[in-house]
């Protein structure tokens, strides 16, 4: 049995910083997010039409990270839920139903979220939309409420990159305890 664990939250808030060290620290694979590479393959260009491919993209990587498992912990730098958030967003009405139905299903199926919170700076990259303080604000209470409002399990995780770190850790290590 694989315990999947999703890094959640908003734009520029340590997600991929803080996936690749729990990766290292406890050796589980990484399912990265697929959007990124998406963009880069298509210079910097999405469509509301390359919804679905983002979606299946996404949970192919989560997949083949189950795959490779051998410790039975998989780290999901997002998921499903972020991909329907993001696509109402920036794209309101066009997420295929499919995409919503299957992220629903999926959320269930992972043992802990790490919400990140916005109280680190923002860093600037071509792919964020949200920089200025009222932006943020709205993002970290649209995850935040995505997450409360579907009864998902989750530990807040704020700070800088050593506490976001110890944090998260310290919450994994209690979710191997409960078996």
């Amino acid at each position: 049995m694989v315990k999947r664990i999703a890094i959640f939250g908003a734009e520029s808030t340590g997600k991929s910083t803080l996936a690749a060290a729990l990766g290292r620290r406890f050796g589980a694979p990484v399912a990265p997010e697929y959007v990124r590479v998406f963009w880069d393959a298509h210079n910097g260009r999405i469509v509301a039409e390359d919804l679905d491919a983002i979606a299946r993209g996404q949970i192919a990587g989560e997949e083949a990270a189950v795959a490779a498992a051998q410790q039975g912990l998989v780290i999901g730098d997002t998921e499903l839920l972020t991909n329907v958030l993001w696509a109402d967003l920036l794209f309101p009405g066009h997420c295929p139903e499919w995409v919503r139905t299957e992220a629903e299903k999926r959320s269930r199926n992972y043992a802990l979220y790490l919400l990140c919170d916005t109280d680190i700076a923002f860093e600037p990259d071509p792919q964020r939309c949200f920089p200025d303080p009222a932006g943020r604000a709205m993002c970290r209470k649209l995850w935040r409420e995505t997450l409360e409002s579907r009864g998902l399990p989750f530990v807040n995780i704020r700070g800088d990159a050593a506490t976001r770190e110890a944090a998260a850790a310290a919450a994994l290590e209690s979710l191997k305890l409960k078996g």
